[in-house]
């Protein structure tokens, strides 16, 4: 993993060196910086690198090929070895052993289509001198990060937003971003935070010509939204099929030429992930999990246990609110925007601390979506047999469950008064029902993922997990660890994400996933044959924080001075009386409202970094 930059504007030496400086920790072994003299101005390439495979100098970016091509080049080619035995026979020479110059061979061999033949996580711009072009791509599901400015013909890219926004006047805030942020707790793709700077879609490509300075994308991947791609086989046959898709994955993503380990939290997606791992590993795996001093969310015995039976050398963290509290004040320099996933705290202390032991850490991310994991998924089963009843009988059920006391009763009937089960889930996964009391902002009343959902292709169960695919796994999941992992120079490899496990997942049939209450029934079954049935016989647990004891206890004051009346002012579009209504709701213990305090704390903690650059810039 590495950090990219590149603009057609002329920045000065220094203000490039401060780009660059900005987000060192995506990649602290090596920056880089290259001008090219394109036939309408000049072209400049950065790159911070954090070196994985071939650590030799001869693989620091900006890469040149064949005096033709010049890339800057963030992730992993993880099938670049095949590929790159395809393209030495048709003639390319290569003289390092990194997947970067593989990523420029495919370029000339192959054009554009070259992004189909790579499976990995990458976002990358190449120059092609010749042509007068800049191509570059995301990785399918979006683990890699992609910035953009297209502004009076100029062209600027990063990998993180913040490298794009210093020395820049011209920026403005979105509103209609943070409404976004508001309704689903991050800015969702192609947005930012900036009315002016966009994501690149993933699994899409682009073209910049540098002489008539258009900008042309398309999508080169997507999940089969119709259903026509069926697995016809048997269970069994299923099984044995996504184990090996899963071994492939596993070890495709094992090459390194640094120290490499497993996140293992004890549940199903990362116990299986270790268990592949450790099952050809040549040296003992290194595996890692985080404790809380909450032992309602502390499952560190469960990975520990595991680990055990693995015979990992398993590492455990422990997290104390002292160092919570630390991360919480960081987090808006690590995610530049705003982003309300609380687990992100978590995830950076695992890999803060995993970073002192390895380089490189595979997670289970991933899992959940394609294997109908999640809790809200078994939701959708009970959802699904309510909507079944006539109408005469859901409304009496309704009007029970809003007078019932309990504040959990209210939600579940905000979200079943949706007229169909489509609009349900995706009130249940939203923010919508806050809104309307507490932000006077435009409400988005649409998703660009909405398409995947109400449709008629398929069941429900897999037209949420479409859906999550497309949108929750791509902007909260992925986004989630590639910013923790990166603000302590760690790559994060998830085989879930790989495009053929993924694949294979939308193509067998729903109760190979899901059959009778038994979630991810398939993965679960292949777990089995590596570790005993009885270390999961347990209720599924998320990687979470326990923020309603911290907000209510050691972080109260911090929570009260900073979202005061003075500090609500200060967020746009924020109804401050009903916020504080809220605020006193959870520390009264009469509702849980940890959830919207987190966002309104991280939001609050954006806009303050946002204003000082834009002071800063004059």
């Amino acid at each position: 993993m590495c950090g990219i930059y590149g603009t057609t504007l002329r920045y000065k030496k220094e203000e490039v060196a401060a780009k660059l400086k900005r987000t060192d920790f995506r990649g602290p072994d090596f920056s880089g910086v290259q001008n090219y003299n394109t036939g309408s101005g000049q072209l400049t390439f950065g790159h911070n690198r954090l070196a994985i495979l071939d650590l030799d100098a001869r693989s620091n970016q900006p890469f040149t090929f064949a005096d033709q091509i010049h890339v800057v080049f963030n992730g992993e080619i993880y099938n670049f070895l095949e590929i790159k035995e395809t393209l030495s026979k048709k003639g390319h020479q290569f003289k390092t052993t990194s997947d970067t110059e593989v990523i420029c061979a495919a370029y000339l061999e192959y054009g554009e289509d070259c992004v189909k033949h790579f499976n990995g996580m990458f976002a990358f711009v190449l120059y092609d001198h010749k042509n007068q072009i800049l191509f570059g791509a995301r990785d399918r599901t979006g683990q890699k990060p992609f910035y953009y400015m297209l502004q009076d013909g100029e062209f600027e890219f990063a990998s993180q937003v913040s490298a794009i926004e210093l020395f820049n006047r011209k920026l403005t805030v979105s509103q209609d971003a943070i409404s976004q942020y508001m309704h689903w707790g991050y800015i969702p793709e192609p947005f930012s935070i900036y009315n002016e700077v966009k994501k690149l879609k993933a699994g899409h490509s682009f073209v910049f010509n540098l002489n008539t300075k258009s900008f042309t994308q398309k999508q080169y991947w997507d999940i089969d939204f119709e259903g026509k791609n069926k697995f016809e086989g048997s269970y069994e046959e299923a099984k044995t099929s996504l184990e090996s898709i899963l071994e492939s994955a596993v070890k495709k993503r094992m090459i390194a030429d640094v120290p490499l380990g497993v996140f293992l939290s004890g549940g199903v997606d990362s116990s299986l992930i270790a268990a592949l791992a450790s099952k050809d590993y040549s040296k003992k795996l290194k595996t890692f999990s985080v404790k809380f001093d909450v032992k309602s969310v502390d499952e560190s015995i469960y990975a520990q246990k595991v680990a055990n039976h693995l015979g990992t050398d398993h590492n455990t963290i422990e997290c104390k609110y002292s160092e919570g509290i630390d991360l919480i004040k960081q987090i808006g320099y690590f995610y530049d925007e705003p982003f309300a996933d609380s687990s992100a705290i978590p995830t950076m202390l695992l890999s803060k601390y995993t970073r002192k032991h390895v380089t490189v850490a595979l997670s289970g991310d991933g899992g959940d979506e394609s294997f109908i994991g999640y809790h809200r998924y078994n939701w959708v089963r009970i959802a699904e047999r309510f909507y079944g009843l006539p109408g005469i009988l859901r409304s009496p059920i309704l009007a029970t469950l809003k007078n019932f006391p309990y504040y959990r009763a209210k939600i579940v009937a905000d979200v079943l008064s949706s007229k169909n089960i489509d609009d349900a889930y995706m009130n249940m996964i939203s923010g919508s029902k806050d809104d309307d009391i507490t932000y006077s902002g435009k409400v988005p009343t649409t998703s660009e993922c909405d398409s995947y959902l109400f449709h008629n292709n398929k069941n429900i169960y897999e037209r949420v997990s479409d859906f999550d695919i497309k949108s929750y796994l791509n902007d909260d999941i992925n986004t989630k660890v590639d910013r923790a992992a990166m603000a302590f120079s760690l790559e994060t490899r998830s085989p879930f994400l790989d495009h053929n496990v993924i694949e294979f997942g939308r193509s067998i049939p729903t109760e190979f996933k899901f059959y009778k209450k038994n979630q991810k029934r398939i993965l679960k079954d292949v777990l089995y044959k590596y570790v005993p049935k009885e270390f999961f016989d347990r209720p599924k647990a998320g990687f979470t924080m326990p923020l309603k004891e911290w907000f209510r206890n050691e972080l109260k004051d911090y929570v009260l001075d900073e979202l005061n009346t003075n500090g609500l002012e200060q967020i746009p579009g924020v109804k401050i009386e009903a916020v504080q209504k809220y605020i006193q709701q959870h520390m009264d213990g009469s509702w849980n409202r940890s959830g919207f305090i987190w966002q309104l704390l991280v939001l609050k903690q954006s806009l303050n970094r946002i204003n000082q650059n834009q002071s800063n810039n004059g």
